[in-house]
C-alpha cells in the first residue's frame, strides 16, 4: 500500500464513519497505540473537513490488558490520552487487525474511562486469522496473508513515510 491508497483508504473510512453516524455529533476517535492514535488524528481531520466539526480524539495504551503478558514483556507506547468518552459513540482505529486480542485489550483499556454509547472499531488494514468474535465496522483494506508473513504499516509522522508492507517471518503478537 502506497501513500496514495493509505490516504483514500482513511477517506473512505471517515465518509462511512459520517454514513452510519449521520454525521459526527457525540463522536469521540481514539486510536490504539502506537499507529492507531495518528490514524485517529487523520480520521479526525477528514471529519473535520468533511462536517465543520472537530471531533475529540485521544490515543489508548493497551499494554497492561493484553492476555499475553506471561509470554512477551509489555510494551508500553506512553500514557493514555483519553477525552471523555461517556455517553459517546467511540470508534477505535488501529492499523491493523489479525487475531483481535489487541481489540479485546482496547475494550478492557477504554472502559476504565467511562461508558461510551456504543464502540465502533476502524482498522487500515484487516489480515484475517481471528482468533476472537470480533469484526472491524471500517476496514480500509483486507490484506489475505499467512500466519507465517506480518504486515508493517509505515506512517510519514513516525517513519518518514506512507506505506504499508508485507514482510517474511515471524508474524505479529497480534494486530
Amino acid at each position: 500500500m502506497d501513500a496514495q491508497t493509505l490516504r483514500r483508504c482513511l477517506s473512505r473510512i471517515a465518509h462511512e464513519i459520517v454514513e452510519r453516524n449521520h454525521g459526527v455529533d457525540g463522536l469521540a476517535l481514539v486510536g490504539i497505540l502506537a499507529k492507531g492514535d495518528r490514524l485517529a488524528q487523520r480520521l479526525a481531520a477528514k471529519l473535520r473537513e468533511l462536517e465543520g466539526v472537530q471531533v475529540p480524539v485521544g490515543a489508548l495504551d493497551v499494554s497492561r490488558h493484553r492476555d499475553d503478558l506471561h509470554l512477551r514483556r509489555p510494551s508500553p507506547h506512553g500514557p493514555s490520552a483519553m477525552p471523555r468518552v461517556d455517553g459517546l459513540t467511540v470508534v477505535l482505529v488501529d492499523d491493523v487487525i489479525h487475531h483481535g486480542r489487541t481489540v479485546r485489550a482496547a475494550l478492557d483499556a477504554l472502559l476504565e474511562y467511562g461508558r461510551p454509547r456504543s464502540i465502533q472499531l476502524a482498522v487500515l488494514l484487516d489480515r484475517g486469522h481471528r482468533e476472537l468474535p470480533i469484526r472491524p465496522d471500517y476496514v480500509g483494506k483486507n490484506v489475505p496473508t499467512s500466519e507465517s508473513e506480518r504486515i508493517e504499516v509505515l506512517l510519514e509522522e513516525e517513519d518518514g513515510l506512507d506505506q504499508a508492507v508485507i514482510l517474511e517471518g515471524e508474524s505479529d503478537p497480534d494486530p
